[in-house]
């Protein structure tokens, strides 16, 4: 069956979670709470690995709750209609997730004291990780080739739009206190620190006992492992994960072995005239 976006505010959505009403009751009528915590990303950026380090802060460590609940009953897509009944009926304090670009983000935040954690990843990296992805989720179009999914991400004529608009859009954030940005990339090379780092943010204090158990249970093989946040409860209609795996490599890099020379050299063009004087923020530079 072909599959028809949804489109809100010139911008594609996958139509199986997504409808112009819950779109728009998001970010217009959405009603955000002073201690809510919003893990936003652009898609492929690490989405499912910050649920589960958020996850497991908020549970002092205790990977119990990781296990028993599926990820998005435990981190709900408010911006999907089952999401946004989870939201709605969310103890306080919430752990809400979505890949919505900051203008389309609920008009509520912006007087509000809730929490970003914005994750983003090197646009390489995302975009395979994307490719890969569409072809086995059925609410997303089967990309025709490599090559024509390079040039559809570039124009930003992908679900959820620009990735150079998205990134940029929520840069604008970096420097207040209720926004936290971290990348894929420090994750990597770093898990222990940018927990710290996040329990600071959170203002919920773990000790090294504790950390040490979100650090292995965020790891890639226990997520792997999980269940709860592998995406292998999902129906092959929705996931077909014989045409891939949801969580398939979780490294860095692996784009050079995808992209051609003058693939990657025409999308360092684009990146550099479309990100500027962003660059310097990101530890992939240009590249």
């Amino acid at each position: 069956m072909a599959v028809e976006y949804v489109t809100y505010q010139g911008i594609k959505f996958p139509p199986a979670y997504n409808s112009e009403q819950s779109l728009r009751f998001a970010h217009k009528e959405f009603q955000v709470q002073d201690d809510d915590v919003f893990n936003v990303t652009y898609p492929k950026s690490g989405t499912v690995w910050m649920i589960e380090i958020l996850s497991l802060i908020r549970s002092g460590g205790d990977p119990a709750w990781n296990r028993a609940v599926l990820n998005s009953t435990r981190v709900p897509w408010f911006t999907t209609r089952l999401g946004l009944e989870s939201a709605l009926s969310y103890p306080r304090p919430r752990l809400l997730t979505c890949h919505l670009p900051v203008q389309l983000f609920p008009t509520s935040f912006f007087g509000s004291r809730a929490k970003v954690v914005y994750t983003l990843r090197n646009p390489k990296d995302v975009l395979v990780s994307y490719f890969y992805f569409s072809k086995m989720c059925s609410s997303y179009k089967d990309p025709e080739s490599f090559e024509q999914f390079l040039r559809d991400f570039l124009s930003g004529d992908v679900p959820h739009g620009s990735w150079f608009d998205h990134v940029r859009g929520w840069m604008e954030m970096k420097g207040k206190k209720n926004f936290f940005f971290i990348t894929y990339e420090e994750l990597q090379q770093d898990l222990r620190g940018s927990v710290r780092r996040l329990c600071q943010f959170l203002e919920q204090e773990l000790d090294e006992g504790a950390i040490t158990s979100v650090v292995e249970n965020a790891s890639f093989r226990a997520m792997q492992e999980n269940k709860m946040c592998n995406s292998m409860l999902l129906p092959k209609d929705i996931m077909d994960q014989e045409k891939g795996t949801f969580l398939r490599k979780g490294i860095c890099g692996d784009w050079k072995n995808h992209f051609t020379v003058a693939q990657s050299e025409a999308f360092d063009t684009i990146y550099q005239d479309q990100m500027g004087g962003l660059m310097e923020a990101f530890p992939w530079g240009a590249h």
